[in-house]
This record gives C-alpha cells, structure tokens and sequence, in this order.
C-alpha cells in the first residue's frame, strides 16, 4: 500500500506478539490499538505527512504475522 500510494518502500520488523506499528524514521506515526488496526487512509496521511517533515526517513512496520 504504501509502495503504490506513496512510492515508499516499508521495512518489516518483527514485533511483539499483536504488535502493527508504524514508524518513519524513529517517529511512530499510526499503531495498533487494543484490538483494531488503524484504518489504511490514517496510516497513508501519517506517513505522507511525517515524510514532507523529513523526506529523508525510511518508513518501517513493526508487526506479528497472524496478529489481528
């Protein structure tokens, strides 16, 4: 997603068992909440917005496969 809406590539990092967080750089900009996923627009206008602050940042995810 971020890939095809921002032309950014995403590093995934192993978390924490129910862990989906999103950083640039070392600035999270969107997690997971209790038991919902941030919807994909909020995630997109974090990391666009967090980008045109410092262009320079990778964009990385943090999550565990089969979290939900």
């Amino acid at each position: 997603m971020l890939d095809r809406e921002l032309g950014v590539k995403a590093e995934l990092i192993e978390g924490h068992l129910g862990e989906f967080t999103v950083s640039v750089g070392d600035k999270v900009v969107a997690k997971k909440g209790l038991i919902f996923f941030p919807p994909d627009k909020k995630v997109l206008i974090a990391v666009r917005k967090a980008l045109a602050e410092s262009p320079k940042d990778r964009v990385g995810t943090t999550n565990e496969p089969g979290a939900a």
